[in-house]
């Protein structure tokens, strides 16, 4: 079977690609690894229309919903491969099949940074987390570190301060440069958060489980957990594969969402626009579906 569009990442961008392609009456596949993507890890999202504020599981479950009741088909898959043959189609190479494309939607998103410091992946589920959404609620009455500046680590935070004892932020800059106001202001008026300014963490240590962090201003911290929130990078390796162009290890697309190899669009988070934020990758996922059906439709007629 040869699909008119393959989706590749089930987030945002991909399925919003998704609900414009059934419109378009292109015969679709999604292919994800994580359906709903990164933002189901968001404890809130205050700024998509429409509500006030929403979790990121509960926003991209409406959405997956929404994508299912259209007859949408996702494979909960992992693309390793994508090659152009010789009619110009695309095959593209998961761990449990091959499907073939007349176009290539990638929506792949971006992948968590981590700290690289002695213990992360030796306490890996054992006091260390990458999602404060997911395992905040086993540290109840607990003291608990968030490392990072972001958004996403001050909500985290917050989050966290619902179910622990103590909450520290550990941050690399004198203040906070990247988090929105509106988000700092709630983390400086919550009494269990202390914020701890020019520091680093050097080490993560424990016996079977996390039992404290060493920081390079040599403050030795008791905790039971740390919710590592240090941004995130673009998931480069079928970009890099296909040879596509990138800048800073982002796509780079036109206003079309077109890459730099004809018939193979991107959208989201994985290219060179400068905001990464839920809204514009459904923006993106919906201008790149419209470019892949002005193509599919010129090489009909």
């Amino acid at each position: 079977m040869v699909y008119d569009l393959i989706i590749i990442g089930a987030g945002p961008a991909g399925l919003t690609a998704a609900i414009y392609a059934r419109r378009y009456l292109l015969n679709t596949l999604i292919i994800g690894k994580l359906p709903g993507g990164m933002i189901t890890e968001a404890h809130k999202v205050c700024n998509f229309p429409s509500y006030n504020y929403i979790s990121g599981i509960e926003l991209m479950k409406k959405v997956i919903e929404q994508v299912k009741d259209l007859g949408m088909e996702i494979k909960q898959e992992e693309v390793k491969e994508i090659k152009i043959q010789q009619n110009k189609d695309f095959s593209v190479k998961t761990g449990k099949g091959d499907y073939i494309a007349k176009k290539i939607i990638l929506a792949i998103g971006r992948k968590r940074r981590k700290l690289n410091v002695l213990g992360e992946n030796k306490f890996l589920g054992k006091g260390v987390s990458y999602c404060a959404t997911c395992d905040a609620g086993f540290f109840k009455n607990k003291i608990v570190a968030v490392v990072g500046g972001s958004n996403a680590a001050v909500t985290a935070s917050l989050l966290l301060s619902e179910y622990a004892e103590k909450v520290y932020i550990i941050y690399r800059k004198e203040k906070f440069f990247r988090a929105e106001p509106a988000w700092i202001k709630q983390v400086e008026k919550n009494k269990k958060i202390k914020t701890i300014f020019n520091a680093n963490v050097k080490e993560i240590y424990g016996a079977d489980y996390v039992k404290g962090l060493k920081l390079d201003t040599k403050e030795d911290l008791k905790v039971d957990g740390i919710f590592i929130e240090i941004g995130s990078s673009p998931d480069e390796i079928l970009a890099n594969k296909l040879g596509l162009k990138k800048e800073k290890g982002y796509i780079k697309v036109n206003k079309k969402q077109e890459t730099s190899l004809k018939g193979i669009y991107a959208a989201g988070d994985i290219t060179n626009n400068f905001l990464k934020q839920v809204i514009t990758a459904c923006g993106e996922g919906a201008i790149a579906a419209s470019s892949a059906y002005e193509e599919i439709t010129k090489k009909k007629l």
